[in-house]
């Protein structure tokens, strides 16, 4: 995914249905250290500063919280959140309760924006940075093509957490300042292909590539190098233009590539790009290659698709056996050291019990509601800022920020997997992964199947 100025999101319903699941591509708490850096470049030597920073008082830090609009996209989704703020206020209150950052409460300001297209997105940077004047932002602050990401970090000097990042993105602002709960699709496609080798999945086949072309910087940069490096045989890369909100002509050219894929005795697809592996393009594969081996860098959003196509009952499921590289599952999750933190939290500070990754919660209109991924989103986000922000200690600011971020090494990542790190050139922290396929027969609308054991894997 490379930085772009006016990206339009063509595919309303594929870009809708990623917040169902953001929190699920950052898979659970205390990790284990690990090795070399596999993003950008950095230096974690710096002297110590003083100087003031913008946001921060000798009593307060000032966080932005970005909410998505649920209301916008509620058309286009099976799934809504809704009392965003106040599951992000229960976790801001359990640390105030419990000193803050170095003795500074956390003062949040919570906005909401639209998600189709990016100029809510960009609007909600300027507000963060030039009105409120926050020291960071965290939430679910999404752009495909990277400028409001960049607007933050790099134009104003904004610590951003947060979900739906690119090594592009990440790498287009200045190091330390972006952080990743989760993992990069340019990692996840290192780890995966290396879990696929290891299995023996693509020995003697024939892997196709399809993107679209707000991935394209990942297949060239990513995917295709990944698929040479394994020795593979590999038939023709498809990017789709979907450029429009009819996305006609972008099927049209599947259609084609379809059968160029078939002509080139193509048995495997290797999916990138939100808007590819949504329903319209993989029902299309399916229904042209019934037999061929699917296999994906887009782990949430390929999730909540394959429960969407389970809940309206299509079968079969065109994403049933789709391959990629995960973390623990649902069910281990929820039996999780990592999960009883957030959920104890979440219960006493609001009287409710948290319902966990494997809940069906019924919600208004026929929707259900991702109760659980907005408590895990809020819980994860803020504790990891209270970890990197109280190790910075009584000079909270941008550059001690970054050389704390440079320097951390194993960090806990309560909304995921057991391993995890941070480090100079490696700001997407996630170190959990296993082989996995979709099955749709898991209940109650199907999930992840392990095909391997956890590992730690730090990827490059």
């Amino acid at each position: 995914m490379s930085v772009r100025h006016k990206l339009v999101i063509t595919s309303v319903v594929a870009l809708a249905t990623f917040v169902a699941a953001c929190s699920s591509n950052a898979k659970n708490g205390s990790s284990a250290p690990t090795s070399a850096p596999a993003l950008g470049t950095a230096t974690t030597s710096a002297p110590h500063s003083t100087a003031p920073a913008v946001g921060v008082t000798a009593t307060t830090v000032k966080v932005g919280v970005a909410l998505v609009d649920f209301n916008c996209i509620k058309p286009f989704v099976n799934q809504i959140r809704v009392d965003q703020d106040k599951n992000y206020q229960a976790y801001i209150d359990d640390i105030n309760a419990h000193g803050g950052i170095a003795g500074r409460q956390i003062v949040p300001v919570y906005r909401s924006y639209c998600p189709i297209g990016n100029a809510q997105a960009l609007t909600l940077c300027t507000q963060f940075a030039e009105d409120d004047k926050v020291f960071a932002v965290i939430g679910n602050f999404v752009d495909f093509s990277g400028d409001a990401q960049s607007c933050l970090a790099k134009d104003h000097n904004t610590v951003l957490m947060t979900f739906q990042l690119s090594r592009a993105i990440i790498d287009a602002s200045p190091p330390g300042l972006i952080v990743l709960p989760g993992a990069v699709p340019e990692r996840i496609d290192s780890v995966l292909l290396g879990l696929l080798q290891k299995q023996h999945t693509l020995d003697g086949k024939k892997v196709a590539v399809l993107g679209e072309t707000t991935s394209q910087n990942v297949v060239h940069s990513s995917v295709e190098p990944g698929l040479k490096r394994l020795g593979v045989q590999t038939g023709s890369t498809a990017i789709l233009n979907v450029t429009t909100a009819d996305t006609s002509a972008a099927q049209s050219q599947l259609d084609s590539f379809i059968e160029r894929w078939k002509s080139e005795h193509v048995d495997a697809l290797f999916v990138s790009g939100t808007q590819v592996s949504s329903q319209q393009f993989i029902e299309k594969v399916r229904a042209g290659m019934p037999n061929v081996i699917l296999i994906t860098d887009v782990t949430a959003e390929v999730l909540g698709y394959g429960k969407q196509e389970q809940q309206i009952g299509r079968h079969p499921n065109p994403y049933e056996g789709i391959l990629t590289a995960y973390g623990p599952t649902a069910q281990e999750f929820d039996q999780s050291a990592n999960w009883k933190y957030c959920a104890t939290i979440y219960q006493t500070q609001t009287g409710k019990v948290a319902p966990n990754a494997e809940a069906v919660v019924p919600g208004p209109d026929g929707k259900t509601l991702d109760t659980y991924g907005s408590i895990n989103d809020a819980c994860q986000l803020l504790t990891m800022f209270h970890d990197i922000a109280t190790r910075v200690g009584h000079d909270l600011n941008v550059p001690n920020w970054v050389h704390t971020v440079d320097t951390y090494g194993a960090i806990r990542n309560v909304g995921a997997g057991a391993y995890a790190s941070l480090h100079a050139g490696k700001y997407d922290v996630d170190d959990t992964f296993r082989l996995v396929a979709f099955d749709s027969t898991i209940p109650p609308q199907g999930t992840w199947r392990p095909l391997t054991p956890l590992q730690d894997i730090t990827g490059s």
